[in-house]
């Protein structure tokens, strides 16, 4: 095996890709986040450093609050056993970087593992002075690849069957993540233009009070009770015309990822992805994104050329393809 994704003591079992990005029929993981580093090598995730193979070329060992100690042992068996081991923290917005290493015991164990490792792996590219700046040979700024170079995995509609505003983040007690405002700032376009507004509500009773308060003024705005298959999820975002959201918590960017996939604009947001595949969103203020995003849920040559420019962007900088060369010269 030529690249493995290690997440020691994870909850997610160990599964390998033979056949990349595969199909979304597939059992186990889809091939997005931290999985796909594994998916685009055609290689394995595991949970312990005695399930990787014997031989294996490259190891990115992924970094959490509760696993430091024995991520640290298993880079050292890693580098033991003949292979060359990478690091990336697994939860890497600003907030969970900020509770990662909030605390000095925790902050001198990750000096301590980076110390001991070939480099890092950064999936947004403020972590890479952090890297650096505790002891890590090299780091360098790789972004989560999505499979867009896959057709299996192009969950695009007709522009006719889209319709309305998809809000693409959850939770609202981050105030990164700037959920409420997304969501109130949806509902007054939905209300303005008498469009759909689909939000998903992954915070039982609680989250479903806030947004059926919402809904008292606003017909049009429809509760999705999450969880769904991942499959799902996607095909449900592509029946409508955007994905809107305000966070600012420096994320990979799965929500543009998404948004890839379902062929469609991202609009908002400064995780990684959103900068590459949607640059001229990411960095415009809140009322230029309401605007822009009236225009594209009422003009189809300007939706057509933002989703043409975000394709390009993503299967230059962020395919399967590219994210494979990259990793396997690391």
């Amino acid at each position: 095996m030529k690249f493995a994704v290690l997440n020691p003591g994870g909850r997610d079992p160990d599964q390998v890709f033979p056949n990349g990005a595969g199909k979304p029929v597939d059992p186990g993981h889809p091939p997005v986040n931290y999985h796909a580093y594994a998916a685009c090598c055609r290689g394995g995730f595991f949970r312990s450093a005695d399930s990787i193979p014997e031989g294996t070329e490259k190891v990115l060992v992924l970094l959490r609050k509760r696993n430091l100690r024995t991520a640290l042992a298993s880079v050292a068996a890693l580098r033991k056993r003949g292979s060359r081991v990478f690091l990336s923290c697994k939860e890497s917005g600003s907030h969970q970087v900020a509770d990662l290493l909030g605390d000095v015991s925790r902050w001198e164990l990750f000096q301590e593992i980076c110390a001991a490792c070939d480099g890092a792996v950064s999936s947004t590219p403020e972590l890479v002075p952090i890297y650096l700046a505790a002891r890590c040979p090299s780091a360098g700024f790789l972004p989560t690849p999505y499979p867009v170079d896959s057709p299996a995995w192009n969950f695009a509609q007709p522009l006719a069957k889209r319709r309305g505003i998809f809000v693409g983040t959850r939770e609202f007690g981050i105030p990164s993540r700037n959920h409420l405002a997304a969501v109130v700032m949806a509902d007054e376009i939905s209300r303005d233009l008498s469009c759909p507004l689909a939000v998903f509500n992954t915070e039982g009773r609680q989250g479903g009070m806030i947004l059926k308060s919402l809904r008292k003024n606003n017909p049009l705005l429809f509760i999705i009770e999450a969880p769904l298959p991942y499959p799902d999820y996607l095909k449900v975002m592509a029946l409508h015309r955007v994905v809107w959201q305000l966070d600012a918590s420096s994320v990979p960017g799965q929500v543009a990822g998404d948004a890839l996939l379902c062929r469609m604009p991202c609009v908002g947001g400064n995780g990684a992805i959103e900068r590459i595949a949607f640059e001229d969103f990411a960095t415009a203020g809140r009322d230029e994104l309401a605007t822009r995003t009236k225009d594209l849920l009422q003009n189809d040559e300007a939706w057509r050329a933002v989703v043409h420019r975000s394709e390009t962007n993503a299967r230059d900088q962020i395919s399967f393809q590219v994210i494979r060369e990259k990793l396997l010269l690391l």
